[in-house]
């Protein structure tokens, strides 16, 4: 649990649960008298707890494990060096995206019906909640114009006015992007030429099916702004189409960050450069760490380029630190040339969906 407690938490689950889950993955389970809270799987086992009734996990929230076991090992070693718990680690350890939470959401009891009960805070929320189905705390917040807005709350449940209610929610929204393709029905060559003679007086539509046609050659996804561009029509001919359902609009996820580059091969090392490769090698033949030392612009990283890339080849993946986010563009642009999308970067000034995305790929091995 991502909380400052010594202590691992059981839960129960079903057997079929138990055939599907891992350690590493994430739960949304209950925790407190109300609160929901993202738990991470530590370990299966059939040791009921004494000191407390084991509740059931709420959801199950990944198809395979977010953590791997190596790091959880690490963490392990982290919590127990700086004298912390796991669940601190876990909080720092990963995107907070990931830990969802639960949100205290405020719902009318439709039962109550006294509303000169009510002072004159009391209904506002009540008025508040004669237009929305449900509020949150935050909008209190700002339909009384200030902070301390617990006691009213606590009055509308005395009243049975209102009833709370536990709400997870998502913070990581995935990016999609917006794509157009030829309705499935015109995909066979009658329909597609009975679709032409149709479109014989409506020029423009007909110009655009066909510029269509000639972007699929060489396109596996064609964006409205790309057909609208080359066909040199306006936006409202591609919107009749896609009235007259003979484009459909589809969306696909895309990560935020992303290399679309051509890979080079690498570079071939000169006679020194060759000389400090093979002496790295040597090194690591008996130590697990080694210094390669040049002053800037003598050409280390072509040497850490063919060291990574005979890593990658190996299926295991390469952690490259830097000491300041400033250099990650300059030394990132030099390495997409060689290694395209299987680079991905991870800082403090990427926003929390770029690191869910990043995360992600590394999990998967991308």
């Amino acid at each position: 649990m991502p909380i400052p407690l010594q202590k691992l938490f059981t839960y129960k689950i079903t057997q079929a649960e138990a055939g599907y889950l891992q350690t590493g993955m994430r739960v949304a389970v209950p925790f407190g008298k109300s609160k929901i809270f993202t738990g991470l799987v530590y370990k299966i086992h059939q040791n009921k707890p004494g000191a407390y009734e084991a509740k059931e996990i709420f959801q199950i929230l990944d198809e395979k494990p977010l953590i791997t076991l190596k790091q959880l090992e690490h963490w392990e070693w982290i919590a127990k060096y700086y004298m912390c718990s796991l669940g601190e680690v876990l909080r720092a350890g990963i995107p907070s995206s990931f830990l969802l939470e639960s949100e205290t959401l405020i719902v009318k009891n439709k039962a109550f019906a006294d509303e000169k009960a009510l002072d004159n805070e009391e209904f506002l929320i009540y008025e508040a909640l004669e237009y929305q189905d449900k509020i949150k705390i935050e909008e209190v917040y700002k339909i009384l114009g200030k902070k301390n807005v617990f006691p009213v709350i606590q009055s509308l449940l005395n009243k049975k006015v209102i009833y709370t209610k536990e709400e997870l929610y998502e913070q990581y929204k995935p990016k999609l992007v917006k794509y157009i393709r030829l309705n499935e029905s015109y995909n066979d060559d009658k329909s597609l030429n009975e679709l032409i003679k149709t479109l014989q007086r409506a020029e423009k539509q007909r110009k655009v099916i066909l510029t269509y046609f000639h972007l699929k050659a060489t396109k596996e996804h064609i964006n409205r702004s790309t057909l609208k561009k080359e066909s040199g029509v306006s936006d409202a001919v591609i919107k009749a189409l896609i009235d007259k359902e003979i484009f459909e609009v589809y969306h696909l996820q895309k990560d935020r960050v992303s290399f679309d580059t051509q890979i080079l091969p690498l570079k071939n090392l000169n006679e020194v450069q060759e000389t400090a490769y093979a002496e790295i090698n040597d090194a690591f033949k008996d130590k697990s760490v080694t210094l390669l030392h040049g002053i800037t612009s003598s050409g280390k990283t072509e040497i850490y380029s063919k060291l990574i890339k005979e890593v990658i080849e190996s299926g295991k993946q390469v952690l490259y630190l830097l000491p300041e986010i400033a250099l990650t563009t300059q030394i990132i642009s030099r390495l997409q040339k060689y290694f395209g999308n299987k680079i991905t970067v991870f800082h403090s000034r990427y926003s929390l969906n770029e690191r869910v995305e990043a995360w992600n790929n590394m999990i998967a091995q991308k």
